[in-house]
């Protein structure tokens, strides 16, 4: 049975592939878009929205990363949580590409508009409109530069939590080997005991017999001198 953590961790999962599968379709939706300027602005503003919280359930997986029990676990939902932000990152340079080709396109059909009629009111109007295009351009660089100092940031802690790893597993190389070497020593102490418990209960033995010869020997010599004749 899955326990709450795996389950958490799938759901966000799934939370996060749909996030991405909706911005990629509103990328295309602006590739598609003919205009006017405000259909971009509101294609551009669902994006943002949909990066935002694409961006939190990216950090909600992190941190159920950080909170494993087994370190399998934690580097597995890690690389996942790496891979996302790549494709993040993808869609951001995605979307800033479909705004450049809507962009382009719409300043065709105005340049098409004044070459076959002059400049009506709408095109003046969508003209007034570019600078908040311009504006909505730099926003979306800035939140490139942003998510890539963010990626650089998230690489820099794998490497330090990949260096932590390698030295915890030359540590805990080390104490295998002082454990070993202590076990030698435990083994080579416990049969100078039983050698030193064996020389004793010896030493014990001749002591007895040598007491023993002793008293034999006097209780002969009392005999000859105390009774000589028996």
């Amino acid at each position: 049975m899955a326990s709450s953590e795996d389950v958490n961790v799938r759901i966000c999962g799934q939370e996060i592939i749909k996030y991405d599968l909706e911005i990629k379709a509103l990328i295309q939706d602006i590739i598609d878009c003919p205009g006017p300027l405000s259909a971009l602005t509101e294609f551009n503003s669902q994006v943002k929205e949909k990066l935002n919280k694409l961006r939190l359930r990216i950090q909600d997986l992190e941190q159920m990363a950080q909170e494993q029990d087994t370190e399998p676990n934690r580097l597995s939902i890690l690389a996942e949580t790496e891979s996302q932000r790549r494709q993040m990152l993808s869609n951001q340079t995605a979307w800033r590409k479909a705004n450049l080709a809507c962009k382009l396109a719409i300043d065709n059909t105005e340049k098409d508009e004044l070459l076959h009629g002059g400049e009506t009111l709408g095109t003046r109007q969508r003209k007034v409109t570019k600078e908040s295009l311009v504006e909505s351009s730099s926003s979306i660089t800035e939140s490139l530069m942003s998510i890539s100092r963010m990626m650089s940031e998230q690489v820099k802690q794998s490497e330090d939590a990949i260096g932590t790893l390698a030295t915890s597993s030359r540590t805990v190389q080390e104490t295998n080997e002082e454990f070993k070497s202590m076990t030698g020593t435990i083994h080579l102490g416990r049969k100078l005991i039983l050698k030193y418990n064996r020389r004793e209960l010896t030493d014990k033995l001749l002591i007895f017999l040598a007491l023993a010869l002793f008293f034999a020997t006097v209780l002969y010599i009392l005999k000859k001198r105390l009774l000589p004749f028996i």
